[in-house]
């Protein structure tokens, strides 16, 4: 049996994402659910553990559409049905993304 290792809690975000690892072309990409810290998605290609890149999406809060767009870091990457399954980790998020992701999370 697999133990989720997350050290924070999610809530479910089914979204359209944009994910651009460095080097790469941006790619299409379904948010599944975010935390304060990251987030998961999935993709249509592998991603290497550790990449950077940038992951922009958009959520509602408060009502109103807020786009997001942090700088990531992949901390797996697993098949999951005809898709890739991808953990990401934000990487020094702005305090707006912070302000954000906290109100999501309530």
């Amino acid at each position: 049996m697999l133990v989720d290792q997350r050290q924070t809690t999610r809530k479910i975000l089914r979204a359209k994402a944009v994910v651009v690892m460095d080097g790469a072309q941006p790619a299409p990409a379904r948010t599944i659910d975010l935390g304060p810290t990251g987030m998961s998605v999935t993709m249509s290609h592998m991603v290497p553990s550790g990449q950077l890149g940038q992951i922009s999406f958009e959520m509602f809060v408060d009502g109103k559409p807020v786009i997001i767009s942090c700088r990531s870091k992949v901390t797996y990457c697993i098949f999951s049905g005809d898709d890739v399954k991808v953990g990401l980790q934000f990487i020094s998020p702005d305090a707006a993304a912070v302000a954000a992701i906290g109100k999501f999370m309530r």
